[in-house]
């Protein structure tokens, strides 16, 4: 899992630790697992016969790593098959950050269809293409998905800078990891 570590450093380096934003449709997160996705899971990590903030709160970077981002991200791209480590990269952390739309928008860009599912057509169209000419198209094609975002739902501009800051901080070849310090932040319980 060498390959998907290098991109998994750069994502927690981003997400920072527990938050619940009145903004953020995610809901509770912690090291950008949101609430619904930690339930997804099905991990009641304080065995208190049920799965809530409390049980976010808790997770390690092992949790993360194990159980939702490599199973439910990493995975989902079927990215031990993508040749370029750069486009691991820039895919993977789309479809953490957007969902399906980090899937989607990329198979129109190929020419494949947008079902959201990674097969053969997917991951071949996609090895077939430049590495670095397809890079830039998919960072282009995500500027544009995050402005449509905050287009569609100014209370998301709070979020667009941090955004945008992490997508310039992946360049062809390279991740430059957040340095600035990471916050808790919580705004209510769940």
């Amino acid at each position: 899992m060498a390959k998907a570590d290098i991109l998994l450093k750069f994502i927690l380096s981003f997400e920072g630790g527990f938050s619940n934003h009145p903004d953020d449709r995610g809901g509770a997160t912690n090291k950008g697992v949101t609430i619904a996705t930690w339930r997804s899971v099905g991990y009641d990590k304080d065995g208190d016969g049920d799965i809530d903030a409390d049980d976010l709160r808790l997770l390690t970077e092992a949790d993360v790593r194990d159980r939702v981002f490599k199973p439910h991200y990493w995975d989902r791209w079927k990215a031990d098959f993508i040749l370029s480590q750069s486009l691991e990269n820039i895919l993977v952390d789309w479809v953490w950050a957007s969902g399906k739309h980090g899937i989607t928008n990329v198979q129109k860009l190929l020419g494949v269809k947008a079902d959201g599912i990674v097969g053969p057509k997917t991951l071949g169209a996609l090895n077939a293409r430049d590495p670095r000419v397809l890079f830039e198209a998919v960072k282009a094609e995500r500027r544009r998905f995050i402005g449509s975002l905050v287009a569609r739902d100014p209370r998301q501009k709070v979020f667009e800078a941090g955004w945008l800051r992490r997508l310039e901080s992946m360049e062809y070849g390279a991740l430059k990891l957040n340095t600035r310090p990471v916050r808790t932040v919580s705004f209510s319980d769940v």
